[in-house]
């Protein structure tokens, strides 16, 4: 594992994997009229959001010339933690689409995570940089999960204004991140 990473233009890299992501995961979404109204209009995010977009396409930008380390224990681990990921995120969307309009996403994945979008977004990050064996990735990775943390606030004010004590009730018995017991009442 580098920390400056072997970056080469190449068919067997990284990007493999972030094109399968955003093709199942992001596609739908831009491509769905209600999801946009279904999750609010994006100014929650505030600046940690900008800065977590700019990351994002580094991220798919350091993809496309990051060689995954085909063949080994690396790779396998990657592409394993990677797959959990990905299912993670179709089973979001699918959960979140199924949600009628005007309620909060509150069944399927979302009884264990608030945000099993992002997470999935975070395990797909960190799963490359394990498939391509690079510090660089994992260090970039680790970086979009804190701007994700602080970004994810400012989506939960959103929905506790848009839907009020039914949010709150949700925040209360949901933990932010599966894995992550909840822990006393949320702010």
């Amino acid at each position: 594992m580098s920390l400056i990473p072997d970056f080469e233009v190449g068919l067997w890299n990284a990007w493999i994997l972030t094109a399968v992501f955003l093709l199942l995961v992001f596609i739908p979404i831009l491509t769905l009229k209600d999801f946009e109204k279904k999750m609010g209009q994006g100014e929650e995010y505030g600046i940690s959001g900008a800065f977590m977009t700019i990351l994002f396409f580094i991220l798919i930008t350091c993809a496309i010339f990051l060689p995954l380390k085909l063949g080994t224990a690396w790779f396998y681990t990657g592409l394993s933690i990677y797959i959990l990921g990905l299912a993670i995120g179709i089973i979001a969307i699918a959960n979140a689409l199924s949600t009628p309009l005007g309620k909060p996403f509150t069944e399927g994945v979302y009884r264990y995570s608030r945000h099993p979008m992002d997470l999935s977004m975070i395990i797909v990050f960190v799963s490359i940089g394990i498939a391509s064996a690079s510090w660089f990735y994992l260090l970039m990775s680790a970086i979009s999960m804190v701007l994700i943390s602080f970004a994810v606030a400012g989506e939960e004010r959103y929905c506790l204004e848009r839907y009020g004590l039914e949010y709150r009730k949700y925040m209360d018995r949901t933990p932010k991140w599966i894995g992550i017991p909840k822990i006393g009442r949320s702010k």
